[in-house]
């Protein structure tokens, strides 16, 4: 005795006729989006207009003094384009500092295939510093202690946040409450 297997839209619940009809979605960011990106399917039919309903939007990342790790925020183009009141926007984009690119979810890059020795390195003196998720290692708290000053030039120059020894954050951080000491910045 054979099976068949019945296929349906996950958007409309309509049964697929054919499997080549149907449309894999990989859905990576919604507000209901728990844990993840997930992944549905639909017909093709049911998604004529979605290039058309798509926005152009404009993903930037704010980097507040005091803050460690950068706020992502998400618009459309056109209200972007809005908060430059002197000079168009293409025009202040075009004229301003190249960064380093850094991988964007969803976004395939050469970064996003390296394997777990290739990644980066943060007890590197290229590396050592940058804001990161996980433990401060104590290799890079060591390459830090030693070369903040070039730490903090590299930094600046990739347009990311400085270690500051203000910061009570950064100092613990990175170990260096007795340059903070010397220094006469105070922690409590």
């Amino acid at each position: 005795m054979g099976q068949k297997i019945i296929r349906f839209s996950d958007l409309t619940g309509k049964h697929a006729e054919d499997d080549g009809a149907l449309v894999r979605i990989v859905v990576r960011e919604h507000p209901d989006l728990a844990d993840g990106p997930v992944e549905i399917e639909a017909l093709a039919e049911e998604l004529t207009s979605v290039e058309e309903l798509a926005l152009d939007l404009v993903t930037v990342e704010l980097y507040r003094p005091g803050h460690d790790e950068p706020e992502t925020v998400v618009m459309e183009a056109g209200i972007f384009d809005r908060l430059a009141v002197a000079t168009p926007m293409a025009e202040v984009l075009r004229g301003a500092k190249r960064v380093p690119t850094r991988t964007v979810p969803g976004q395939t890059t050469t970064a996003t295939a390296l394997s777990a020795k290739e990644r980066v390195n943060y007890a590197s003196l290229e590396h050592a510093g940058r804001p990161h998720k996980g433990r401060t290692t104590d290799a890079e708290k060591q390459v830090v202690q030693q070369h903040l000053e070039e730490v903090n030039e590299r930094l600046a120059s990739e347009g990311v946040r400085t270690i500051d020894l203000a910061n009570a954050d950064h100092v613990s951080r990175y170990g260096l409450e007795s340059l903070a000491r010397d220094l006469g910045v105070m922690h409590g």
